[in-house]
């Protein structure tokens, strides 16, 4: 499949995230939607400590549900990127709220399902129909 451009990607992904991270996977089946995205190397740097050498160590995946595309649930997988700071043992990462708190679900469909309540629109229904249950959840 050839890559979508950012500027139409940006329409689908919560505001902001082409500034941290890159696409680096996309699928879709009949049911989902799964979009991978990897955080740019682009270490936060802690004042004082500019002129240490910041060293990448890894990644920790998060998947979150957003709105549906297309009647297809989307789950968007987050490679989150720790660094460290050559001689010291604390780890960092970028401070980027990805999901609302207490949920698995971004922030802005998250809103949208406690405003609708499902009454108008119907997609918390949707939702609960395309959603896997918990203990299969990513």
């Amino acid at each position: 499949m050839s890559e979508p451009s950012a500027s139409a990607l940006e329409v689908f992904l919560p505001e902001r995230t082409l500034d941290y991270f890159v696409l680096t996977l996309w699928s879709k089946d009949d049911q989902e939607v799964h979009i991978t995205l990897e955080e740019k190397d682009d270490p936060p740097v802690a004042g004082g400590d500019q002129n240490k050498k910041i060293l990448s160590k890894g990644f920790h995946d998060i998947t979150i549900t957003d709105f549906p595309i297309r009647g297809r649930r989307t789950l968007l997988t987050f490679r989150r990127r720790y660094w460290q700071i050559e001689g010291q043992n604390k780890l960092l990462k970028r401070d980027i709220p990805l999901t609302f708190p207490g949920t698995q679900l971004e922030t802005e469909f998250a809103h949208f399902l406690k405003e609708d309540g499902g009454r108008t629109s119907g997609l918390a229904g949707f939702y609960r129909r395309v959603s896997s249950p918990p203990d299969q959840r990513v």
